[in-house]
């Protein structure tokens, strides 16, 4: 009997289909994963969704096991948490994490999914990639011990931001957003939270992951002289407008961007994607973490939730996605 697997993709921009597709069985050297959980987020992938990804950029945002190209369709996703149903002994039958789009069930080489530890549920395990992509930026921003920090933009990787932040020696963390309804995030996360009129200046570093034009011009506002922003929004085609002005000269300020593509130029060398990832996971030990996976679905209802998460009806910041018994899935 031939596997098959059911997978989520982008038709066209706006426009999501479920698709069954026939699985190879797994060769040496693979495995074949059942999927438990996969996570969406209202940053790339709603951009992905929007056919908002520049041509120019179309290779730099393939996902590792995307199908398809740009603007669609095309198969997207990177947050996947399953179980192991063939493969390695050493594999069978724990839980993973795989970089891979929202699928039933897939087959990867064993290389491409990392243990979930015991102690890290398997839907908090979804945040991985994007816990990820803040050691990088961490990684890149070398924050020091004492230090005045501001993470502007509270959503899925702001969050995470702030979450590992709060752990750093000596920091004075304060998640700033538009939304006050976010306050309840920073208290599950252990920081402090302001408006953007209201929050602390003189920092001496901020992140900023807003997205947005007026959240960069907060960010450097709030900068000490000498001070530096981390810039980790991804704006799609959208222009962005920044005052460079003004004092950002007087002042020596900086912006710095980073991308979870390329490990940090600071540890290059010395840890790999591997290790990152396998650190990214350690981390979500932390059940404060839980308060970024707010909403979920089945996966069937994919098709009618990316529309409601693009349009912000569903104001989510992780949003979980749920997968069927096997026995229902063939």
């Amino acid at each position: 009997m031939t596997l098959r697997a059911r997978s989520f993709w982008l038709a066209a921009p706006g426009r999501g289909e479920i698709r069954s597709i026939p699985l190879a069985p797994p060769g040496a050297d693979e495995v074949l994963v059942r999927t438990l959980h996969s996570g969406l987020s209202r940053g790339t992938e709603t951009l992905v969704f929007a056919g908002k990804v520049p041509p120019n950029q179309y290779a730099t945002m393939r996902a590792p096991f995307q199908d398809g190209d740009f603007p669609g369709p095309v198969k997207y996703g990177y947050l996947s948490v399953g179980v192991v149903e063939a493969g390695p002994a050493h594999l069978l039958g724990r839980t993973v994490f795989c970089l891979y789009p929202h699928q039933t069930r897939y087959v990867v080489p064993a290389s491409a999914v990392t243990v979930v530890p015991d102690r890290v549920p398997a839907a908090r395990a979804v945040l991985a990639g994007t816990v990820e992509t803040a050691v990088n930026a961490l990684w890149d921003a070398v924050p020091l011990v004492g230090d005045r920090i501001a993470v502007v933009g509270a959503g899925m990787v702001g969050s995470c931001m702030a979450g590992i932040l709060a752990r750093f020696p000596g920091a004075r963390v304060q998640l700033v957003d538009a939304d006050p309804g976010r306050a309840g995030i920073a208290a599950a996360l252990g920081v402090d939270f302001a408006l953007p009129r209201d929050a602390d200046g003189d920092r001496d570093l901020v992140v900023h992951a807003s997205a947005t034009s007026a959240g960069l011009t907060r960010s450097l506002e709030l900068l000490a002289p000498e001070g530096t922003v981390v810039e980790l929004s991804w704006y799609g085609d959208r222009q962005v407008s920044v005052p460079l002005g003004e004092n950002f000269h007087s002042r020596r300020l900086a912006i710095r961007s980073s991308q979870v593509g390329t490990v940090s130029p600071n540890v290059r060398g010395r840890r790999s994607y591997a290790d990152r990832l396998g650190l990214a996971l350690d981390l979500l030990a932390d059940p404060a973490f839980d308060a970024l996976i707010s909403g979920r679905n089945d996966f069937e209802e994919l098709p009618e939730v990316l529309p409601r998460l693009v349009s912000g009806e569903l104001p989510a910041l992780c949003h979980l996605v749920d997968y069927p018994d096997p026995a229902t899935d063939q």
